[in-house]
């Protein structure tokens, strides 16, 4: 039987640290940036974790 495949766009958005810990990008850090205060700018920069049952879905989808 052959390998299962890890889904391509979760694992594009997604990063699983060493401890387990599943790591996203904020929702509107893209573009029109102009529109937001710098607050607001500076906290888009860091990943956010993801938890419950998005991080379980997220898991497996990547397979892990």
């Amino acid at each position: 039987m052959p390998k299962q495949k890890s889904h391509k766009a979760t694992r594009k958005r997604v990063k699983v640290t060493a401890t387990g810990k599943v790591l996203v990008r904020p929702v509107g850090a893209r573009h029109t940036m102009s529109g937001k205060s710098s607050k607001k700018r500076r906290h888009l920069r860091r990943a956010r974790p993801l938890r419950g049952a998005d991080k379980a879905r997220a898991r497996k989808s990547l397979l892990r």
